[in-house]
């Protein structure tokens, strides 16, 4: 009888044994729901690109129409001397002189149109341009929150939670024109190559010298940017504690860079600086280097 009754008693390894089971079930849970959310993200953002680029309804500029014909009804001539019709010709619309001075400096123009107010419409009012770079997976929106300069690090285009987050900027330090000394974009060092996650093949100097160049689309024309650096740096941030916008403290900070200690570093020694010019630089992370960040940075060379 009491063999029989020690049988009944509760087994407390058992117990636990269930509690551990329970415990990775939903853990496991969540991983996957975690996976697929961040799928469904990067497919709602590959869809994205693909609309934007295809379709009449995302061109990005109508060109301006100048015309030089006159109505012959609207004067007479009082003699027989000729009248000479003097007109005061159409200011060149920015979107096509940027076009035009990329095809003279010989900078290939891609076939890609973007409709900025659209997108502002129908998707993000807080998209102010884009950002395309040419032998990467950069084909993305660039955004920049009102009053959290950080949202888009964690904030997905849709306001919803988690990863990839979006491509952004800072507008306590970056306007919105892309005419700052330095204009700096971050983007998540994606696993699956999204985001900034490709930026990382400008680690490879045959990569960094075949893809050079960096496009940003805005409303009002095309920024086209030749890419000149590539390297690690450390997690500072770059904007508060260096000054890009006086020639000599530009300048100082790239003869700093330089100086470092740095075997992953590829400078494109044929371009030279002045400190005068207009930069981007892209910033992502670096896998299981957490005080460190990867550069890419291009200079503006469709501009007069």
């Amino acid at each position: 009888m009491e063999q029989g009754k020690n049988n009944k008693r509760f087994n407390p390894w058992l117990i636990l044994t269930i509690v551990f089971i329970l415990g990775a079930c939903i853990c496991i849970g969540f991983l996957l729901k975690t996976v697929i959310d961040q799928k469904n993200k990067a497919e709602e953002m590959s869809n994205l690109v693909k609309k934007t680029s295809e379709g009449d309804e995302i061109l990005s500029v109508v060109p301006i129409e100048s015309s030089s014909e006159t109505d012959s009804s609207s004067f007479e001539a009082t003699s027989s001397e000729t009248v000479e019709v003097v007109t005061t010709p159409e200011p060149e619309d920015p979107f096509e002189k940027s076009i035009r001075l990329m095809e003279e400096a010989g900078i290939p123009v891609p076939d890609l149109e973007v409709d900025i107010p659209n997108l502002q419409e129908t998707v993000n009012a807080d998209i102010y341009a884009w950002i395309y770079i040419p032998g990467t997976k950069v084909n993305y929106p660039v955004l920049q929150h009102p009053t959290d300069d950080s949202y888009y690090l964690n904030y997905n285009l849709d306001g919803s939670k988690g990863y990839p987050g979006c491509i952004y900027s800072e507008k306590k330090y970056n306007s919105q024109d892309f005419w700052d000394a330095n204009t700096v974009l971050y983007g998540h060092n994606m696993k699956n190559g999204t985001m900034f996650g490709s930026i990382h093949k400008y680690e490879d100097e045959t990569f960094f010298y075949e893809n050079r160049y960096i496009y940003v689309y805005t409303q009002e024309r095309i920024f086209a940017y030749k890419i000149f650096a590539a390297y690690v740096h450390s997690n500072e941030h770059l904007l508060y504690n260096n000054t890009f916008d006086e020639p000599d403290k530009f300048m100082y900070y790239f003869e700093k860079v330089l100086q470092e200690r740095n075997m992953n570093r590829i400078f494109d020694d044929e371009i030279e600086l002045t400190g005068e010019e207009h930069i981007i630089t892209l910033s992502t992370c670096i896998n299981g280097k957490p005080e460190n960040r990867f550069l890419v940075q291009g200079v503006l060379m469709n501009e007069e």
